[in-house]
């Protein structure tokens, strides 16, 4: 019972497994399972994969994986500029095959341009860019790059909303904007598409009277009139807590703390936010992730229901290696660790036993160096020897 809508949460969430197997065999399934072609349901929904599986590459430095694997990926994305991609440059979606069923910004049957799919085409493109750099295919590389800036000059130009200095959804009827704040505003930054003036976006989802609820991320707008009011429990993001999408807003967030100039949100306010995400995780007093959740109450809205049980669509543990503790993965022989954890908050932690590059990294906190004994402050170690270190909690680069 496959379903395509998660895959690029899974591989994003599988990079850190010791054994690379069980995704391997997953993307040779879903690329080369029919009869060495993809499933038919491969682009049911709209993916970030290449992304995905550009980002894995980033963790285990798997190289003969990833260029085996780039006749595919280049079809994959031409496949989806045939069937996706508008008269306007922008690429469209229902709600529905965009894993978003009733929100307010349109409908199960409306095509419209959104910045969710113009995000994944976006980090997709670039993915394959940098890929095919990897493969000293640098013409290629360059038409590639171009492809993505194009998707970057349309969403900045067509999908702000200056108004709302929001990324927003743009109605193919009409060719107007929706006009309501939804989570997938966010999105765009888990790619770092937008220029750094489109920032001021993210002051909104620490407020309480928009995107910032009790028990987590609203989907959608808080005071718009149509905020829930869809009724529940048949999948409506019109602002229900959704870990598919909170997952993918701390993401954006931590590219944002790392890769931009901003005074919007802060390392304490992504700490806060994952900290619920956490919190959220229960039911009946035991760990648990469903569908969606109330945003007042943390009541999980299917309960029981077989297919909101255990729903394996966000991630978790890449959340905490690369937002919390800061491991940011690259390309080169660099090791860059920047904690989003506040100074004041933990007087240690220790990530241990990171398989990154074929390397085993240790990460440590420990504010007064008694909780360890490997010194005060932050360091890195690189199969047992350090490689870098802090008196605080500050970025530390290294080297391999």
């Amino acid at each position: 019972n496959l379903i395509a809508s998660g895959l690029g949460h899974h591989i994003y969430e599988s990079r850190w497994l010791h054994d690379k197997t069980y995704m391997d065999n997953n993307l040779h399934v879903w690329y080369r399972g029919n009869e060495g072609k993809p499933l038919k349901k491969l682009r049911f929904y709209s993916s970030w994969n290449i992304d995905a599986i550009w980002n894995r590459y980033l963790v285990n430095a798997d190289k003969s994986f990833l260029l085996n694997m780039l006749p595919d990926l280049k079809d994959d994305f031409k496949a989806w500029e045939q069937e996706k991609k508008g008269a306007n440059g922008l690429y469209w979606q229902y709600d529905v095959r965009d894993a978003m069923e009733e929100t307010i910004s349109g409908g199960r049957k409306e095509k419209n341009p959104r910045p969710s799919i113009n995000g994944y085409m976006f980090g997709n493109a670039t993915a394959l860019s940098s890929i095919l750099k990897l493969n000293n295919d640098n013409d290629a590389a360059a038409m590639y790059s171009r492809k993505a800036d194009s998707i970057k000059q349309k969403a900045q130009s067509l999908l702000w909303n200056p108004a709302h200095r929001f990324f927003e959804v743009r109605k193919e009827q009409g060719d107007t904007l929706a006009n309501v704040k939804e989570e997938i505003g966010f999105i765009p930054w888990y790619f770092n598409l937008p220029d750094s003036q489109y920032s001021i976006a993210w002051q909104s989802l620490m407020d309480t009277k928009t995107f910032c609820a009790p028990f987590g991320i609203t989907t959608a707008d808080r005071s718009h009139p149509q905020f829930r009011t869809h009724g529940c429990c048949n999948c409506e993001w019109d602002g229900a807590v959704w870990p598919f999408a909170t997952a993918q807003t701390l993401t954006a967030m931590a590219n944002l703390l790392n890769n931009y100039k901003q005074d919007f949100v802060a390392d304490s306010n992504y700490f806060s936010l994952f900290n619920t995400y956490v919190e959220s995780q229960y039911y009946r007093g035991r760990p648990y992730i469903g569908e969606y959740l109330d945003e007042k109450t943390g009541y999980w809205l299917k309960g029981d229901q077989e297919r909101s049980r255990y729903y394996n669509h966000s991630t978790f543990n890449d959340l905490i290696i690369t937002g919390l503790v800061g491991l940011r993965p690259r390309a080169d022989n660099v090791i860059e660790v920047n904690p989003l954890v506040p100074q004041d908050k933990w007087d240690w932690f220790c990530l241990d036993n990171v398989l990154y590059h074929g390397k085993i990294l240790t990460i440590i906190w420990d504010k007064t160096g008694l909780k360890y004994k490997k010194g005060k402050g932050l360091s890195v170690w690189v199969n047992g020897k350090k490689a870098g270190s802090a008196v605080e909690l500050t970025r530390i680069m290294g080297k391999l």
